[in-house]
This record gives structure tokens, sequence and C-alpha cells, in this order.
């Protein structure tokens, strides 16, 4: 497989199908979001935290590929004039988003209750995960506008708003096994 196609020089990219869009494309970069989110999750399971959190966040990045799949397939060329899927595209499963939100209530049990807003911090790996968690809310906006726009299967909106209550949740959990102090945001009163 070459790395280099040379296809892309003018400014446009293929999706799954075979048509061509802008690189600037609400799709390209919804997909694209997707990738920088993977990314970071990918830095998040490198740090030395528990191996069942590495595991389920190496979960979570097999099923991001799947969702950049799902938005980087052109929906016109996806299915066939009798309804028949023409790409073999993988899909989110309720299982997927199941898994998600038994993760959140097994860490949200070990957990003080929230009272206040937390600054992001307090540890390098816990401000892994927020940024990991806000580069999620921007693929989940993306992906809201695209799919208003180019509809695709509700279970990913759902699976990536689920993703960024989980990352949340990562945060404060990360918090407490690393010592970190979970800063609240108090707004300050005006004089």
């Amino acid at each position: 497989m070459k790395i280099y196609t040379k296809t892309g020089d003018k400014g446009t990219t293929a999706l799954f199908g075979g048509s061509r869009v802008p690189k600037y494309h609400l799709r390209i970069d919804s997909y694209g979001t997707i990738d920088e989110l993977n990314s970071w999750i990918g830095l998040l399971r490198d740090q030395e935290i528990d191996g069942k959190l590495q595991d389920v966040l190496a979960k979570i990045q097999d099923r991001l590929f799947t969702v950049g799949a799902i938005l980087a397939t052109d929906p016109e060329k996806a299915v066939l004039k009798n309804g028949k899927q023409r790409l073999n595209i993988p899909k989110i499963q309720s299982s997927d988003i199941l898994l998600l939100e038994n993760e959140i209530d097994w860490m949200n049990e070990a957990l003080p209750p929230m009272t206040h807003f937390i600054l992001p911090g307090g540890h390098t790996t816990v401000s892994y995960c927020h940024i990991a968690r806000t580069v999620c809310r921007r693929a989940e906006r993306l992906a809201a506008e695209l799919h208003q726009n180019e509809p695709f299967q509700e279970n990913v909106l759902s699976y990536i708003n689920r993703l960024s209550d989980y990352l949340f949740v990562l945060a404060r959990k990360l918090s407490k096994d690393l010592q970190a102090n979970e800063i609240k945001w108090i707004p300050k009163k005006e004089d």
C-alpha cells in the first residue's frame, strides 16, 4: 500500500464509496476529529494507569475506527437501489454504548458526589483525559450537524455522547487514583 497517492494534492479527498469532496467538507472535519480523539485516547492509554482502564480505552479506540468509517462513508454510495448495503461498514451496537454506561456506573460508585464544576487539571494524565473529553464534545457537535444534513446510524451520536460522559468520569477516577486534587470552580462574587 503506497502512503502517498497525490490524489489529494488539489484539496480534495475520497470517501468510502469513491466520491470526492473538499478536504474542508463537514464529513471530513467530523471523522478527522474522531481520528484526533482516537490519538488523544491512545496517549491517555499509554499513561501509567490501571490495566482494566487501558483495556477499555483500547476497546474505545477500536470503536472509534468504526465511527470514523461510518462518518467517512458517502451515504449515497453505501446503499444499493434495492436498499441493500453496498459497502460492508461495521455498525455501532447498543452493547458498545452499554459498555460505556457500565464503566461510568462502576467508576462513579467509588467517587464522591459532585457539588461544583471541576477545573481541568491536577495531574498530566488527568489533563490528557480532559483534553480527550473536549475533543470528543467537538466531534459530537460536528457529527450532530453532519447527521442533520446527511443522516447516518443514530447509535453513532449516542456513542459519542456517552463517550464524553465516560471521559469526564474517567478524569475524576484518575484524579482519585493518582491522588490529584480536584479543584472546584467556585464563581467569584461581585464586589
